[in-house]
């Protein structure tokens, strides 16, 4: 078997500009929507929506490779980059290097991709890592890198990516052709094939020890944001992991050959996914700040309190509706007291009440959560 860098037109990758040209053209017109009711937001609700987004993002990527995190601390380190009120707590090495990633991405979209820009996420990502022998710089090991499931005997090979002695002949081109592909480059390319491309081709040559998943997709995030002219806040890793088999059955299908429409058309169309769940974001902080503007001074501190909680669920809502004993134990509050104050709540039309008795559920009264 012949994987995709082993062919003889290797990276020279094909693509049925046609079947991508609709996407593009959503894209864009989504994008100056995007920018448009963000304008309606205030300094701090922008700033809560970017650290939303990139804590969920910061999760999301993390998870899609079997890493899981703890939100929280993600968030408490994203608030110290942006400048926000947060606890004091200690953040541990992958959450702080995590949220320094997106933090970096973010703010330094422009600058131009490098070797070392490159290093310094592996570096980050691999904060805390006393298992890897190359942390900072491209894998040096002779093994063969794979990817590969199943059990001991049994073992599935999805993919093998090129030798290590290949690595950096290999990351000079895939750079120059980063640059060159870019909105002010020589072969400029529409942004959501751009992306793909970045994408596919990165993971294809799987530069390092550990961390290809999570660096591809922010190389894919750093072009989109190039092609846009600023950053982009679009749940792209929330978007793939909610469909995760489906992302690596597309990536293992354009692993042997380097004819990539059915990949870029599969990505592009997740793009557009995780862009509509931003601007539901939007939607959804919007909504957030005239509710409070409506009860502003209604609310007693225990009410407020499971409310805020509530909201840092995000679109996804609390998981499974806020039951009685969810507000006591948030609340700290006796049985009757939460009877009271949900009652409330639901008059004030803050709180919606779905079921009956022990089914009981309750949801906040905003029109953009999925539930």
């Amino acid at each position: 078997m012949l994987w995709n860098w082993q062919q003889q037109d290797w990276p020279n990758f094909r693509w049925s500009k046609k079947a991508l040209e609709p996407l593009e053209a959503q894209f864009l017109r989504e994008s100056g929507v995007f920018s448009g009711v963000t304008q309606h937001l205030n300094e701090q609700d922008n700033a809560l929506l970017t650290v939303h987004i990139m804590t969920g993002e910061a999760v999301k990527t993390s998870e899609i490779e079997g890493e899981y995190l703890n939100r929280e601390s993600i968030q408490a380190s994203l608030r110290r980059n942006w400048g926000l009120e947060t606890d004091n707590r200690r953040i541990p090495p992958a959450e702080r290097g995590i949220a320094d990633l997106m933090t970096d991405l973010y703010r330094n979209y422009a600058r131009p991709l490098s070797h070392q820009n490159l290093y310094y996420w592996n570096k980050l990502l691999t904060s805390g890592r006393y298992d890897l022998k190359d942390i900072g710089c491209y894998r040096a090991h002779e093994e063969p890198m794979q990817i590969i499931s199943g059990p001991v005997g049994r073992e599935k090979i999805h993919f093998e990516a090129p030798p290590s002695k290949m690595i950096k002949k290999e990351m000079d081109r895939f750079i120059a052709w980063f640059v060159e592909s870019a909105p002010t480059g020589e072969n400029p390319l529409p942004a959501l094939t751009r992306a793909g491309i970045a994408h596919l081709y990165f993971v294809s040559i799987h530069p390092f020890e550990d961390g290809n998943g999570r660096i591809a997709r922010a190389i894919a995030e750093k072009s989109l944001s190039q092609d846009l002219g600023n950053p982009t806040l679009i749940a792209l890793s929330q978007t793939i992991q909610s469909h995760r088999k489906a992302y690596y059955q597309a990536l293992e299908s354009n692993n042997q050959n380097n004819e990539i429409t059915h990949w870029l058309v599969y990505f592009a169309e997740t793009l557009l996914n995780a862009q509509n769940y931003s601007l539901n974001m939007v939607d959804f902080l919007i909504e957030k700040t005239k509710l409070y503007d409506r009860v502003r001074g209604q609310l007693n501190e225990r009410q407020e309190k499971v409310i805020a909680r509530m909201f840092r669920e995000g679109l996804e809502g609390f998981k499974g509706g806020l039951s009685a004993e969810n507000y006591i134990n948030i609340a700290h509050t006796s049985r009757a007291t939460a009877t009271r104050d949900l009652q409330d709540l639901v008059e004030k039309r803050v709180l919606q009440k779905e079921g009956q008795l022990k089914s009981t559920r309750y949801y906040l009264n905003i029109k953009c959560l999925n539930r």
